[in-house]
């Protein structure tokens, strides 16, 4: 039976650890427990020594993605769990995860539904990538952006060098599987409030949100997204070339600016696909080495 190794990162989430960490332990008895302490102020490393499950102090905080990033270089398990510190997700659902897991895939994604999502603006947020990631892909994305996961770890550290420090490691893990045609599965599951206050800021983080779009996009098939913007640009210039024929007889700067920009940004996508196919090519490499 593969070693199971299940990695929190945690933030000044004592008072959730207390109580998800003895749950933790009893439903997966023979799993390695790593919480990743990211600068926690509170009293997280000392609930981590009491419970008897390994905790990695970092000096100050470095983002979620870094703590998950250091998780998984220290995990020895070759199957990794991810499970967020605060409280959020049913140890209970674990079993089901690695189950699906052993069906063959390579990860599998706990899949949150409506009435588990942080509000209303994040729900809509969170069908907006679904959509767009299942676009792209061209397969159904339940839930791009959950950080309740199980994976094959050394599948997962193939990708280690594209994740981000900060929030969004999910939705580049799951853009990197879909990309090098790794298996990835979807399990519903219920998450509950969770503990504490939420270290997400609307403001700052709405930017960071809107940006996971475009990085859905350059994860995977950049020419998807620059293609029809650059054809929106030829249209409109030729829209434009005609309403100016037939009323000044001529071809104005509109038009030509709106078809160079079409020719630029073709181009800009053509060579950011092959910058993305490069990223990938030394991973592929290595594999067939093995």
């Amino acid at each position: 039976m593969s070693r199971i190794s299940i990695i929190l990162p945690a933030k000044n989430e004592a008072a959730a650890l207390k109580d998800l960490l003895p749950r933790l332990t009893a439903a997966q008895p023979g799993a390695e427990i790593i919480v990743v302490d990211d600068g926690s102020t509170d009293d997280t490393r000392a609930v981590c020594l009491a419970a008897g499950v390994q905790c990695l102090s970092s000096p100050y905080s470095m983002g979620n993605g870094a703590a998950i990033k250091r998780g998984a270089r220290a995990a020895s398990g070759e199957i990794l769990v991810f499970m967020d510190g605060d409280g959020q997700h049913d140890p209970a659902d674990v079993a089901r995860l690695l189950a699906r897991l052993d069906q063959g895939y390579d990860m599998v994604v706990g899949a949150r539904d409506w009435e588990s999502q942080a509000g209303v603006g994040r729900g809509v947020a969170n069908t907006v990538y679904n959509w767009l990631a299942s676009r792209m892909t061209g397969q159904v994305v339940a839930d791009l952006t959950s950080g309740f996961r199980v994976t094959r770890a050394a599948r997962f550290r193939e990708f280690l060098h594209l994740l981000p420090n900060g929030f969004s490691y999910p939705t580049t893990s799951t853009m990197a599987f879909f990309r090098s045609a790794y298996g990835v599965a979807y399990e519903p599951i219920k998450a509950g409030q969770r503990v504490g206050k939420s270290h997400i800021k609307p403001l700052k983080d709405g930017v960071r949100f809107l940006l996971i779009i475009f990085k859905i996009a350059t994860l995977y098939s950049p020419l998807k997204l620059f293609f029809p913007a650059s054809a929106l640009f030829f249209a409109l210039g030729c829209v434009n070339y005609a309403r100016t024929f037939l009323i000044e007889g001529r071809l104005t700067n509109g038009s030509a600016l709106m078809w160079s920009a079409a020719v630029i940004i073709f181009l800009i996508g053509l060579v950011s696909e092959q910058i993305t196919a490069l990223t990938y090519r030394p991973v592929e490499s290595s594999e067939m080495r093995k």
